[in-house]
């Protein structure tokens, strides 16, 4: 009976997952429909035509769903089910990935139908006119959400034809990780990347987007999971459990912020776009319910029969039918324009970077006149407070950890703090001598506070490890990934050394700079490539965490005067140039205290310059501490050989003398 009831639950895998979709489309076509008349009175543009009109939302929100399947099946594959012990994927995170490789498929072939139908609303054309491909991809480029939607279509295919081969567990997190990467497009596109207050518009939609796609994705990879009888539905439930939690919180945060960014609450029970937003927070708290009757009904049934699936089941379909419902909502609050804001003549900083700003740089402006950044200033909060709970997990079972440590680690959060949330990060936008003082921080200061911190160490002490015949969870993630072949080639000396200084030259005498200088998502890029850059070389340079490859003092001495003379060169060229570094968008801000473009330069080569000091000597310090340790953990291993033998060595050192004397008595 259980076999054949299992059956017919695995017929229905399919049909589940393609109705959802078509409610998410149905329900954004729908009220996107509703909402044309307001929609066409905002732009000003004609009617497109139904094709558009009603297939533009039901594409979109059917390839979101799509998108999130494909994330929630690699998840799955990669952390909610362990695999075999050979390294191969079991039945269950084979069959998730092959279900992860055909959603992303289905992303991919949406996308791509997606980059016509944003033609062809943008223009207010009708999609026949919009059908001849290399007028489409010419126009592509020319208008940013399509060009967002051609983007995506790449990332999509890449995934699906990466996955196709896989058959072990070593690439399914990195193809999770791929996966994520395809909603970035869609992210930093749209409206919440333009107008006021688009910084937080934007990193709050980020955050919203992933964390609901980590949501609904595996909520769906885990009902098709236990739908198909799938072993160890206990512990993929169990840690999805976790990851939904934390993602419920990360969604009302980020959406409380994106919404207070665009509506008044006044406005809310007044306008199309706040009944909308009341939509999907009532869908958020009904989910949020629903997963709390998940724990104590569902997850409780599997651990007291682990082929009780049948409560996870009906839960999960009530959960994955609010889903569609939501998706469908927020696609269609997507394309209803937001209410027009009070000030219908805002200043044109607060048009470029989404904020104004008081007067020029003084000293209480960047020490008080902060910013808070969603994504790096949410991330240092989080690192510091995860540190300090494993601290005092080892503290409580009566384990010493270095306070040294603990003072470098939130030391480093705190700089990274400063450097995304004062006003260095206020002002980083629109000066370079800002923008390059908080690229020396994210790049020399904060990395080698954080590496001090030996956070690799602190986790695989404090997470507990799996026992024999236990799932592997996360402190063998951590050490699978610091052995992984991706780690040992970023880990070697010339790579990390490589990435580390070729960054600064690529980035601003590459023409990268100029070309993203007055972009948002770039400057987050660039935030995350500073800091990420500065922790793989620190890390191989002094991280008291163990690295793949191991490198002798001298080594570390060697890599770090290496890279020294192309720091100092660089800060000379940057003082010596004659160009102006994104001038055409400084000069656009039309900031009246800021006219000297060039002074300002040649101040932040003068930073880049003087900046290498101050690390140069933590890094010196930290090196030659770590060599004398060095010697004295030889020292101890010798003498603690040499108690174990009874001075084996060093009698026969001494016999040897004696020997070698009476030889030359013989010769006398």
């Amino acid at each position: 009976m259980t076999t054949v009831a299992t059956s017919v639950r695995s017929s229905a895998v399919w049909p589940v997952l393609v109705g959802v979709a078509v409610l998410a489309g149905a329900v954004a076509a729908g009220l996107a429909g509703l909402s044309l008349a307001d929609a066409l009175t905002a732009t000003g543009l004609p009617d497109p035509g139904p094709v558009t009109t009603y297939g533009l939302p039901f594409v979109r929100a059917a390839g979101e769903i799509a998108a999130v399947v494909a994330i929630g099946s690699f998840l799955l594959a990669a952390f909610l089910v362990p695999p075999q012990s050979n390294g191969v994927l079991d039945a269950g995170g084979y069959r998730a990935l092959r279900l992860g490789t055909v959603a992303s498929g289905v992303w991919t072939v949406c996308a791509a139908l997606l980059v016509p139908l944003t033609v062809s609303d943008v223009t207010g054309q009708p999609l026949t006119s919009r059908l001849d491909p290399s007028a489409i991809w010419s126009v592509a480029s020319l208008v940013e959400i399509a060009g967002a939607w051609r983007w995506t279509a790449f990332l999509a295919a890449a995934v699906t034809i990466a996955s196709i081969p896989v058959l072990r567990w070593s690439p399914t997190p990195l193809l999770f990780a791929a996966s994520l990467v395809t909603l970035l497009p869609l992210a930093l596109t749209g409206h919440s990347s333009s107008g006021g207050s688009h910084d937080l518009a934007t990193n709050s939609l980020l955050i919203h987007l992933v964390a609901g796609a980590l949501w609904a994705g595996g909520l769906l990879a885990l009902l098709v999971h236990a739908m198909r009888g799938g072993e160890h539905s206990y512990l993929a439930a169990r840690r999805f459990s976790v990851v939904a939690l934390w993602c419920f919180v990360a969604m009302a945060f980020s959406g409380v912020v994106n919404a207070l960014v665009r509506v008044r609450p006044a406005e809310l029970l007044g306008t199309t776009y706040g009944w909308l937003i009341v939509a999907k927070a009532t869908a958020l708290c009904v989910l949020g319910a629903i997963g709390w009757l998940q724990r104590r009904r569902g997850i409780a049934a599997l651990k007291a029969d682990p082929t009780a699936r049948a409560a996870l089941i009906r839960l999960a379909l009530v959960e994955a039918v609010v889903f569609g419902l939501t998706f469908g909502v927020a696609v269609a609050l997507g394309r209803t324009p937001p209410p027009a804001p009070p000030i219908f003549n805002p200043s044109i900083p607060a048009i470029e970077i989404g904020y104004d700003l008081a007067g020029p740089p003084t000293v209480a402006r960047i020490l008080f006149d902060w910013r808070f950044d969603l994504i790096f200033g949410t991330a240092a909060l989080v690192f510091a407070l995860v540190y300090l709970l494993a601290v005092i997990r080892l503290r409580r079972r009566g384990d010493a950890w270095p306070l040294g440590r603990t003072g470098a680690w939130l030391l480093g959060c705190l700089v990274l703090l400063f450097a995304t949330s004062s006003g260095v990060g206020r002002y980083m936008p629109a000066m370079f001598s800002m923008h390059m003082g908080a690229h020396m921080l994210l790049s020399m200061l904060a990395p080698i506070l954080l590496v001090l911190g030996a956070p690799v160490t602190l986790a695989l002490r404090a997470l507990p490890a799996a026992g024999r015949g236990d799932p592997p969870g996360p402190r063998e993630w951590l050490l699978a990934a610091l052995h992984s072949r991706v780690s040992r080639v970023l880990t070697n000396p010339f790579v990390a050394t490589i990435l580390f200084v070729a960054g600064f030259y690529g980035l601003y005498f590459g023409g990268i700079f100029d070309a993203a200088v007055d972009s948002h998502p770039a400057h987050l890029a660039m935030n995350l490539h500073f800091l990420l850059t500065g922790y793989l070389f620190y890390w191989v340079v002094i991280g008291v965490d163990p690295t793949p490859r191991p490198i002798p003092p001298l080594g570390k001495v060697g890599m770090v005067f290496a890279s020294l003379p192309f720091h100092a060169f660089f800060g000379i060229v940057l003082m010596s140039t004659n160009t102006v570094l994104g001038e055409p968008f400084y000069k656009s801000l039309q900031l009246y205290w800021h006219n000297d473009l060039m002074g300002d330069q040649r101040l932040g080569g003068g930073i880049a310059w003087a900046a290498g000091e101050i690390p140069l000597v933590i890094v010196m310090i930290a090196l030659l501490i770590q060599w004398r340790r060095s010697d004295e953990r030889t020292a101890k291993r010798l003498d603690r050989a040499a108690d174990r033998d009874d001075e084996a060595d060093l009698a026969a050192y001494n016999a040897m003398l004696a020997e070698l004397a009476r030889r030359e008595e013989r010769q006398q």
